[in-house]
This record gives C-alpha cells, sequence and structure tokens, in this order.
C-alpha cells in the first residue's frame, strides 16, 4: 500500500510536471469526491469481510459448549450401564474429552498424534457401545444413551468441518487488490501537508483492520481464537466423578 501510494503520488507530480511545460496549470479536477466514495467502498467491502469472519469464529464458539454438553451428557448416561461397560465407556469418554481438550488448544496446524488418537477413540467408544448393546436394549434408555453417543460423534465432524472454513480466498484477493489500488489514488489525489499527514494514517486503520480479520479467519494460528471454558470445566468434573461415584452413599473422589 505504501508503494502504491508513492507510485501515485510520483505519477501526479510527473503529470503536473508535463502539464507546466506545456503552460497548463496543474489538473484541478474533484479527485477529493472519487477518493471519499473509494474510500467508503473499501470500508464496506473491509466490514463485509469482517462479518462472514465474525460469523465463522461465532460458529467455532457455540460448537465447543455444545460439544462439552454432549460429552458430558453422555459421560452421566454412561454411569446407568451395567459393568464392566460403565467402567469402560466412562474412561473412553474422558480420555477422549481431554485429547479433544489437548487437540482445540493446537496453536500450528500440527497435531496429526492428536488427530490420530482422536479418530481412534472415537471407534474405540463406538465400538464399546455396540458390545453393551445387548445389555441395555430392553431399558428405556437405550434409545436416549444411543442418539447421545451419536450426537457426541457427529459433534467431532462439526468441529472440524468449522475449523477448516475460512472466508474465501477469491474475497481476500479482491479486497487486496482494492486495498492497493485505493492507495494508489491517495496518493496521486491526496495533496498539502494535511493531506499528507492523514492519508497514511487511513491507510493505516484500513491495514489494522484486514490484520484483524485474518486474524479471527485463523482459528489455528491466530490471537482471537474461541474459548475452551466450556471444555476445560468438563475436564474438572469428569475427573472429579469418576465412574462409580454417582448413586448410593459414596461421595465423590477428587483426583490428585
Amino acid at each position: 500500500m505504501c508503494l502504491a501510494a508513492l507510485t501515485g503520488h510520483v505519477l501526479r507530480l510527473r503529470l503536473d510536471a508535463r502539464a507546466a511545460s506545456l503552460g497548463a496549470p496543474p489538473g484541478e479536477g474533484d479527485e477529493s469526491y472519487i477518493v471519499s466514495a473509494v474510500a467508503g467502498l473499501l470500508a464496506l467491502l473491509l466490514g463485509f469481510t469482517f462479518s462472514i469472519a465474525l460469523d465463522r469464529f461465532d460458529a467455532r464458539r457455540v460448537l465447543v459448549l455444545e460439544e462439552a454438553n454432549a460429552i458430558g451428557t453422555t459421560y452421566l448416561r454412561a454411569q446407568l450401564l451395567e459393568e464392566p461397560h460403565r467402567t469402560h465407556i466412562s474412561r473412553l469418554v474422558h480420555s477422549y474429552a481431554d485429547n479433544r481438550l489437548a487437540l482445540a488448544q493446537i496453536r500450528t496446524a500440527g497435531g496429526q498424534k492428536l488427530l490420530e488418537r482422536n479418530d481412534a477413540l472415537l471407534t474405540e467408544l463406538w465400538s464399546a457401545t455396540v458390545d453393551a448393546w445387548d445389555s441395555i436394549k430392553g431399558y428405556d434408555f437405550s434409545d436416549s444413551f444411543l442418539e447421545t453417543m451419536n450426537h457426541m460423534i457427529d459433534l467431532d465432524a462439526s468441529r472440524k468441518a468449522a475449523r477448516a472454513a475460512h472466508v474465501p480466498p477469491a474475497i481476500f484477493a479482491v479486497l487486496f487488490v482494492y486495498m492497493t489500488m485505493t492507495a494508489g489514488l491517495f496518493g496521486y489525489a491526496v495533496r498539502g501537508a494535511r493531506g499528507r499527514r492523514t492519508a497514511p494514517l487511513l491507510l493505516a486503520l484500513f491495514a489494522m483492520a484486514l490484520m484483524l480479520i485474518v486474524d479471527v479467519d485463523r482459528p489455528l494460528g491466530g490471537r482471537v481464537i474461541e474459548t475452551q471454558r466450556p471444555m476445560e470445566a468438563l475436564s474438572r468434573f469428569l475427573a472429579d466423578h469418576p465412574p462409580g461415584s454417582f448413586g448410593g452413599s459414596a461421595p465423590p473422589q477428587r483426583s490428585p
């Protein structure tokens, strides 16, 4: 943007010098109206792009809470199972929740081992559900337990898709081109000491807005990321309430 503004400024100086050599006065057009219109359209484009990125951020945030609720519900309903299915499925759910939390806190595109463990735990959970089905299919809660398990597994795909959803690259490409052209127009049209002081500030504000959009649009590498507090609270709850701590007179055992 700085290079484009400098190019526009040099072009204007050359055109004014050519006009002066021909004895014509420097151009005094209505560039200010053009600059205002272009700046307004750029602000509109930035606003729409920010709205797209913010919608995706909000979707990721909602999915964190929804998944924490689904895992917690699955864990509680697993306490209604008979042994050894209750302890086996409960431990798998606990391991899955901890792995999901660790996977969500990765700040890079890595974590392949965590992804592989995530998929392996889902397979183990469904296999354990199939093994336990014969012992619970006659109970009233069997269908609800199966639906909860399915919902928890479906949310895995939903969160993966939400993290892979970004602002389309074509929008960023058009936005970059438009910002560069706007900077060039500023350099060409803005005159006077006051204009040369305020134009760079306006361009810097546009650049800061674009940087914020890019940051919100990067769930794996940005600073603006969805909170994991629901999953953290769930992990503490599961650690404080191991299988067998519900019902009877035995109080919950707190993990060390």
